[in-house]
Formats: structure tokens, sequence, C-alpha cells
């Protein structure tokens, strides 16, 4: 099982937790396959609040990925036009089986010292 470490805004963590953000986005793809993904809540949070499956990664056009995702995306369409601004692909996690935890993580827990500026590959 191939797993990551992901530095999320909180206020979109939030959205994940709660169910309304169905859909990571990203502008690149990891190189390993991933089946897990660990939700950190970048600052004031500083924490690994939960994790999810990832059911499947949806890359392609970004009008396309909209089409796909906008329902349980989690942001609005302004948002999501910025954010891939200039680039000719969208990467999507679609997540599962969210899971919060009861008492958030520290990053030293998962051997890390620093929040990854993006991901973070993790062995579990």
């Amino acid at each position: 099982m191939n797993a990551i470490l992901l530095s999320i805004n909180p206020e979109y963590v939030d959205k994940i937790l709660s169910g309304e953000k169905r859909y990571e986005f990203r502008k690149v793809k990891c190189k390993k396959e991933i089946d897990k993904i660990f939700i950190y809540s970048t600052s004031p949070i500083m924490k690994v609040v939960g994790e999810a499956i990832v059911d499947d990664i949806l890359i392609g056009e970004p009008q396309k990925i909209w089409n796909i995702t906008s329902k349980s995306a989690g942001i609005n369409k302004k948002f999501f036009d910025e954010y891939y601004k200039g680039k000719p692909q969208a990467i999507a996690y679609k997540l599962s089986h969210i899971i919060e935890y009861d008492k958030p993580k520290n990053l030293i827990d998962y051997g890390i010292k620093t929040p990854p500026q993006s991901f973070q590959y993790i062995t579990i």
C-alpha cells in the first residue's frame, strides 16, 4: 500500500472531513500509485488530523475534470480556474472512507520533521 501525507489548508480540511469536499486537486500526480492520503492541516493547526482512501485518480484537461468533480469539489469554479490557469492537465484524487482522528497526530509520529510543500510519501 502506498500512501502520501498532503499539506492542506484548514478551510479545505474541514470540507473534506465534513464530506463536502470529495476530491483533492493537485497540479502534479504522484509517481507511485496512491491508495491512502494522510491529511496534514496547515497553520494554525499544524497536525495530521485524518486520513482517506483514494478511490480513483482523475487526470485530464481542467474543464473535463471540473465537469466530473464540480458537485463534490468543495471549491468554486473561480478558484479551480485560477489554480489551473495555464495548465494543460488537472489531477483530482477521489476520496472515500474519510476518518477524522479523535486526537490529531504530530508529523514526528510519521518520522517527518517538517511539513511537505505539497506531499510526502509515507510508509505504512
